[in-house]
C-alpha cells in the first residue's frame, strides 16, 4: 500500500487522506487538506516596495465575460455594440455598459484595463493561465495565484486558511506544498461543510481518535519524510483547531444582519461576496468567488443582462461595505474572466470566444482610481492604444501591490525554477 500511496498524485493522496479521517475520525473537513499556513514566509525582499493592500478578492467570471456588453462597450459602434446601451460612470470619462448601473457609481475607486489579451482560446487553458501565469502542460501543475499568495504572505490568523475559494473548481497547490491550496466552500449560505463533530462521538472518543491517527502520522512521517507528506501531518490538528475555534463563525454568513443580504443580494454570488468580505475582515490573505455562466454563444444580450443583475448588485455592494468598515484601502478587488467575445454577433443572437481583447476591473488596495487604461479599436477587436495587458501582467500588478517579491524563485520537483507572474509586469498605469 506505501508503494501505491507514493506513485498516487496530490489530488489522490488528498483523497485518500479525506476518507481515511472521515472513518476514523467522524469529521469531514478534510476538504481543507492542506490549505494552512504553519510557518510565516518574509514576503518583501529587502528594499522592496511595501504593501499598499493585504487582501485579495479576486471574482471570476467563468465562462469569459463579453467585454463589450459590460466594461468595454463601444457606443460608436452600433452594428458591433448590438442594443448595448453606454452610461457615464462617477470618474470623468470612464463610460461602462449599462448593465452595470450601480458599479458605474463606484468608478472613482477604481480602474479598467481595456486591453487584456490571451494567447489562449479555450476555457480550461484560458483559466489555468488566467490563474497560475503558466501554459497548461501536461508535466507539471503550476500552483494558482492564490496559493503563491498564501506561500510568499506573511500569516496574520494562525487558525484560519489564508487561501479559500467559494464556487467553481480548481485552486490547487501545484508542485507547492499542499497546505498552501485553496479552502474549497461549495454553497457560501452554508459556511464551511461537514466542520462538526460527529453526532456518535464524545470529546473522549473523539480524542482518542486523534491521538491513534497522531501515532499512525508519526510512524507513516518517520518512513517517508517527503514534504508533501509533512505537509499533511499537521492536517488532523489544524480542522481540530479550527473546529473548536471562534474563527468558525467566520464562515457563517447568517450572523449577518437582513440589511447585507439586501445589500449584496442573496443569489449564491452575492452570498459568496458577503462571505468574502467576513474573511476578509478574518484576515484571510485571498478569496476567490467564481461565478458561471458568461459562455454566451446564444442570445448574448439578455443572458449577458440577466448576469449583470447579480454581478452588479454584489460587486457594488461589496465595494460600498469595505468601504464603510475602512477596509477598501487594504483590499484589492479584481474582477475579469478567461478571455473575451467576438466583436461580431453571430446567427444566434449570441458572442463567441475572442482572446485578442478583454477588460480586467480593479479597486481598493493600491489601485487608482477613475482610469480607463488603454482603449481598443473602433470594434473592440484588439489594443491599439496602451500595452496589451498579459494575464500574468496582471498577476504581477496584484502580487506587486501586494508586495510579494515578483523574483522569488520556487522550485518543481523536477528542479524547474518558477515565479509568482512568470515574466509578468506590473501594469503601473493603475498602481497608485
Amino acid at each position: 500500500m506505501m508503494a501505491n500511496f507514493e506513485k498516487a498524485d496530490e489530488l489522490g493522496r488528498r483523497e485518500f487522506i479525506a476518507h481515511a479521517a472521515k472513518a476514523c475520525l467522524g469529521v469531514g473537513l478534510m476538504p481543507m487538506a492542506g490549505s494552512y499556513i504553519h510557518n510565516s514566509v518574509k514576503a518583501l525582499t529587502p528594499g522592496a516596495r511595501p504593501a499598499a493592500a493585504r487582501h485579495v478578492i479576486y471574482l471570476n467570471m467563468g465562462g469569459a465575460m463579453s467585454h463589450l456588453d459590460t466594461f468595454g462597450p463601444k457606443p460608436n459602434n452600433p452594428d458591433i455594440q448590438g442594443p448595448t446601451k453606454s452610461i457615464p460612470t462617477s470618474a470623468d470619462g470612464v463610460i461602462l455598459s449599462e448593465n452595470l448601473p450601480l458599479t458605474a457609481k463606484h468608478m472613482h475607486n477604481a480602474s479598467v484595463i481595456k486591453t487584456m489579451v490571451t494567447s489562449q482560446g479555450a476555457h480550461e487553458q484560458a483559466s489555468y493561465l488566467m490563474h497560475t501565469s503558466y501554459l497548461k502542460r501536461g508535466t507539471i501543475v503550476h500552483p494558482t495565484f492564490g496559493s503563491w499568495v498564501a506561500k510568499l504572505s506573511g500569516e496574520i490568523n494562525r487558525t484560519i486558511p489564508m487561501n479559500v475559494k467559494i464556487g467553481g473548481g480548481g485552486g490547487g497547490a501545484g508542485f507547492l506544498e499542499a497546505k498552501y491550496g485553496a479552502l474549497p466552500i461549495g454553497n457560501p449560505s452554508q459556511g464551511l461543510a461537514n466542520s462538526k463533530m460527529a453526532s456518535y462521538l464524545d470529546d473522549s472518543k473523539f480524542g482518542s481518535r486523534i491521538a491513534m491517527t497522531e501515532q499512525l502520522n508519526e510512524n507513516f512521517a518517520t518512513a517517508y519524510p517527503q514534504k508533501q507528506v509533512r505537509a499533511y501531518s499537521d492536517l488532523y490538528k489544524d480542522a481540530v483547531k479550527l473546529m473548536k475555534s471562534d474563527d468558525l463563525n467566520a464562515f457563517d454568513i447568517t450572523q449577518e444582519p437582513e440589511s447585507m443580504n439586501e445589500l449584496y443580494g442573496t443569489t449564491n454570488f452575492g452570498q459568496g461576496c458577503l462571505l468574502a468580505r467576513r474573511l476578509i475582515e478574518n484576515k484571510v490573505r485571498y478569496v476567490e468567488v467564481t461565478r458561471g455562466g458568461w459562455d454566451t454563444h446564444n442570445d448574448n444580450f439578455n443572458a449577458v443582462a440577466n448576469n449583470c443583475l447579480d454581478i452588479d448588485k454584489a460587486l457594488s455592494g461589496l465595494l460600498l461595505d469595505l468601504e464603510m468598515r475602512g477596509l477598501l484601502k487594504e483590499t484589492m478587488v479584481v474582477l475579469t474572466s478567461e478571455f473575451g467575445r467576438t466583436p461580431n454577433i453571430n446567427g444566434r443572437d449570441g458572442r463567441d470566444h475572442w482572446p485578442y481583447c478583454f477588460t480586467a476591473f480593479l479597486a481598493g488596495g493600491g489601485i487608482k482610481g477613475g482610469v480607463s487604461y488603454g482603449e481598443t479599436d473602433d470594434q473592440g477587436r484588439s489594443p491599439v492604444e496602451g500595452k496589451p495587458i498579459k494575464p500574468e501582467d496582471l498577476n504581477a500588478t496584484i502580487a506587486y501591490n501586494l508586495g510579494l517579491p515578483l523574483q522569488d524563485v520556487q522550485y518543481s520537483p523536477s528542479g524547474r525554477p518558477f515565479t509568482v507572474a512568470h515574466k509578468g509586469e506590473p501594469l503601473f498605469d493603475v498602481i497608485a
